[in-house]
């Protein structure tokens, strides 16, 4: 299976979570969804052509996260104006903002219905162009792509294995961990439908270690392979 490295990073983030409406609060890390929505943007695929792209992709892509960054967060409060009564009252919100976000992603094709999607992107990000501009997870949010390299992902495996990835919570059982070892948690939506719907049922709970440590767990993974090296992921 054809994959790539590639690096996300901006000054800020927000990735909405879906059960918090009134005081937004931000996943931990981007989804699978709010990266299907950047490919989009890169591309210069509208909305009404994205409806259909976003289940395909979803089916058809997987990827794993590896922080850069320690994961950093700040509220900050915004005043709201309705949009069908500007004069109304003025309603004050408390965002939940990423400080500094910046991901390593492993990106696979799953599926050859969408290889010329992904080889449009992979295309992109190698030549540092984009048609409309990624953002993490809002428009006053840019990111920067950096492409790192093309590889190849194998099958998946099972056994004990080490990564700097997230892991899926039901599938993965963590080795001890010495003291000190931090760990994060999160839940991420992986499928968003043709009606922009981000599907509760297809959620995945994931642990992630901190940037630079490295976890160790036992269950399902892949190898990612490149210019003679080998890592491990866990892709979704």
């Amino acid at each position: 299976m054809r994959g790539f490295e590639f690096d996300i990073s901006g000054n800020w983030g927000h990735f909405k979570k879906s059960d918090t409406n009134n005081n937004p609060l931000t996943h931990d890390i981007i989804p699978k969804t709010a990266l299907i929505g950047l490919i989009g943007a890169v591309m210069g695929i509208d909305r009404a052509r994205m409806r259909s792209i976003f289940p395909q992709l979803s089916d058809d892509l997987i990827y794993g996260v590896k922080l850069n960054h320690p994961v950093r967060k700040y509220s900050i409060g915004f005043t709201g104006h309705s949009a069908i009564m500007p004069t109304a009252v003025k309603s004050p919100k408390a965002f939940e903002f990423l400080r500094d976000p910046s991901y390593r992603i492993c990106l696979g094709l799953l599926n050859s219905r969408s290889e010329s999607l992904y080889e449009e992107f992979e295309k992109s990000v190698i030549e540092g162009y984009s048609v409309y501009e990624p953002v993490l997870g809002i428009a006053n949010c840019p990111a920067e792509l950096s492409f790192l390299n093309c590889g190849e992902i194998s099958e998946l495996k099972n056994d004990i294995f080490s990564t700097g990835g997230f892991v899926i919570s039901k599938q993965h059982k963590p080795n001890k961990l010495e003291d000190g070892f931090r760990i994060g948690f999160d839940k991420i939506p992986t499928f968003q439908n043709a009606d922009f719907w981000n599907l509760p049922d297809k959620e995945v709970e994931v642990i992630y270690p901190e940037c630079s440590n490295i976890l160790t767990v036992e269950g399902p993974y892949r190898e990612y392979s490149y210019e003679g090296r080998i890592e491990k992921w866990v892709l979704i």
